[in-house]
């Protein structure tokens, strides 16, 4: 276990290297570098998850060094303050590192085929590098204060990724509007660590694993209060639902495609997204007593899990149906974190990474072999000319819609909905269902518009499948996963982590339902968007279509609506600022002096007459000064 520090070391020298290299390295060697550290660092995870789970430990922390040391004035020997960066390793931090680790790498391998040939190719790895380290080092902080850092530092990196292409403006833009929009759900947090540390201030020296021992958490329970306790666990989920673009901080995600498709594979399998689920269960302690919040926590995941299927129903762009779709599946998890299935959210967290990634990928191999088209509807009839990556997306996409029994995302998600039906919650259960059916049905569109039919464009018709290893390896490894096969992957979480015990009874029918739904959305999909599409044409050209066409294509108008209430009064405010009013205002005190000081030049005429009158009149003024006194103080 001592390997632990490896996990972080490697891509972080990955990074270094590739960083001050300033683009001299070939592409082969920085391909070696990149693809070779996040390796290496997945090896090392495997090693120290492996050495981990045959120790007997539940626990095991590796402290790095103390920052700072207080000690108590009045006595020399005794510490007050003393907190120390140290990694921590649970049955939840082996899980995610594993995750981060063993998909980042399969991401890196595809890359270095998908990026082949792209201006600032090593650049690109170093970003990557970077943000692997820091989703190992928000994962393994063992520190509130560390984990934020890491926390940080995931954002920075999916905005110098998002952004790589940064001759175009719209990329920077996308950039740019992912980095405001999860900076608000940061300071959110931020807020909430704020409120926790300033009610239990001796936190500041303590780890988290050491708050969620049982005789730790009620100490911190009672000092917080109720109250406190609401609004400290109402801003920390404020975090969780800018990173994992939950309503209504998600409209940085579809955005968030103008980056290189593998850049949106890492970030919506690996890393980013999941933080905001990992947070809430790493802090279970905190949220399970908070009733009111995990309330919350389940409405905003069934808003979100049906807005985002609705939008991806409509969507043309290839990348931004599965950004949506993986706002839908977060909603999912969010559901399992309100009743308090942290379990459950883990397992799907887990699998979703894997046929996430897969579809990602299979995406990328896409628009490569069609020279970077994006749009479904110029594609069609590639089912032969691109075998892996049609069973790429017929694997993916059967996970993702929980086909059952052959499939990592049916045993995963359906679990889940047995959670939430347990915890008697039939209005997350209805909205899990609902969301059942769209993901079925928004997934096997893309999928038969895609592969099947005719070819559309030129560029459909002269598709051409990758070639190496490098483009097949990684696909196949996350095909295997994204069957049955993946689902025997067990979360180790430990006790700490447990879903709650629940009866049995009506496990199976659920299963049968969910099932059922699930296969009558693949065939709708079949019926609607197999062979001649009249009736979808017909309804999408009728009023009511293009309205709802036109709403959901566009994320259901947050955009405009956030655009509305907050950019343009802040552009209308600036143009009032423009002359910067206060600036003025100061500018008026040394106006004044020197207007007065040219009225007084003026009195300096040199003519004795002009000096006698204005004796004259000067005594004039005191003399009636001094009768108006008089008077006053007489009466």
């Amino acid at each position: 276990m001592n390997l632990i520090y490896l996990t972080v070391g490697f891509p972080l020298l990955g990074f270094l290297i590739l960083a001050f290299s300033r683009g001299r390295l070939c592409e082969k060697v920085s391909a070696i570098i990149g693809v070779g550290a996040i390796g290496l660092a997945a090896l090392s995870a495997a090693w120290v998850s492996y050495s981990f789970l045959n120790s007997g430990l539940t626990e095991y922390t590796a402290p790095l060094w103390s920052w700072i040391t207080v000690n108590d004035p009045n006595n020399a020997g005794k510490v007050l303050f003393d907190p120390k960066l140290s990694f921590h390793i649970d049955g939840l931090a082996v899980t995610m590192l594993c995750v981060v680790t063993g998909v980042g790498f399969f991401i890196h391998l595809f890359a270095s085929w998908y990026m082949r040939g792209e201006e600032g190719y090593s650049r690109f790895f170093a970003y990557m590098n970077l943000f692997v380290a820091c989703m190992v080092i928000l994962v393994l902080g063992d520190d509130i204060l560390f984990l934020y850092f890491g926390w940080e530092g995931v954002g920075l990196c999916s905005y110098l990724l998002i952004g790589f292409y940064y001759t175009e403006p719209k990329n920077g833009a996308a950039a740019l509007k992912a980095f405001i929009v999860t900076r608000i759900g940061d300071v959110l947090m931020a807020i909430g660590m704020f409120i926790i540390l300033w009610r239990v201030p001796e936190l500041l020296s303590l780890s988290i694993s050491e708050m969620a021992k049982p005789e730790m958490t009620q100490t911190i329970l009672a000092k917080l209060g109720e109250p406190y306790l609401t609004a400290a666990t109402l801003f920390l989920f404020g975090g969780a639902v800018g990173k994992s673009a939950q309503v209504p901080l998600q409209t940085w995600l579809a955005d968030a495609m103008a980056g290189p498709t593998p850049v949106s594979a890492l970030i919506h399998a690996a890393t980013m997204v999941t933080a905001g689920v990992y947070l809430l269960v790493r802090l279970n302690f905190l949220f399970f007593p908070a009733t009111f919040t995990l309330e919350i926590v389940g409405i905003i995941g069934a808003i979100t899990l049906t807005l985002a299927g609705f939008a991806a129903l409509v969507q043309t762009d290839i990348k931004r149906i599965l950004a949506y779709s993986t706002m839908s599946q977060l909603g999912y998890m969010f559901l399992a974190t309100s009743v308090c299935a942290w379990n459950a959210a883990i397992f799907h967290l887990m699998t979703h990474a894997f046929f996430k990634a897969l579809l990602f990928l299979s995406a990328g191999s896409v628009i490569i072999s069609c020279h970077h088209e994006q749009n479904i509807f110029k594609m069609g009839g590639l089912w032969k000319k691109l075998p892996l990556a049609y069973a790429g997306f017929i694997a993916g996409g059967a996970a993702l819609s929980a086909l059952p029994f052959i499939t990592a995302g049916f045993y995963s998600k359906d679990e889940i909905l047995w959670e939430v039906m347990a915890a008697d919650h039939p209005g997350l259960l209805v909205a899990g269902l609902a969301g059942a059916f769209m993901t079925s049905l928004y997934t096997f569109r893309l999928i038969f518009i895609v592969f099947h039919g005719k070819p559309a464009t030129e560029h459909a018709d002269h598709a051409h499948a990758g070639k190496g290893i490098a483009h097949a390896l990684p696909l196949i490894v996350l095909i295997i996963l994204s069957t049955g096969i993946g689902a025997l992957i067990t979360p180790p979480l430990g006790a700490a982590f447990t879903s709650p015990e629940h009866a049995i009874t009506g496990k199976h029918t659920l299963e049968m339902v969910s099932a059922c739904i699930g296969i009558a959305g693949i065939l709708l999909a079949a019926l609607l968007f197999l062979g001649k599409r009249a009736f979808v044409n017909s309804v999408a050209e009728s009023t009511v279509g293009r309205l709802l066409s036109c709403l959901w294509l566009n994320g259901w108008g947050f955009d405009w609506i956030y655009d509305k209430l907050f950019v343009q009064p802040y552009l209308f405010i600036t143009k009032l600022l423009v002359k910067d009013p206060c600036d003025k205002a100061i500018g008026l005190i040394p106006l004044v002096i020197r207007g007065g000081n040219k009225l007084m030049t003026l009195t300096e005429t040199g003519r004795l007459r002009w000096y006698a009158l204005s004796l004259a009149c000067g005594a004039l003024v005191l003399i009636a000064v001094m009768i108006i006194t008089f008077m006053s103080s007489a009466s």
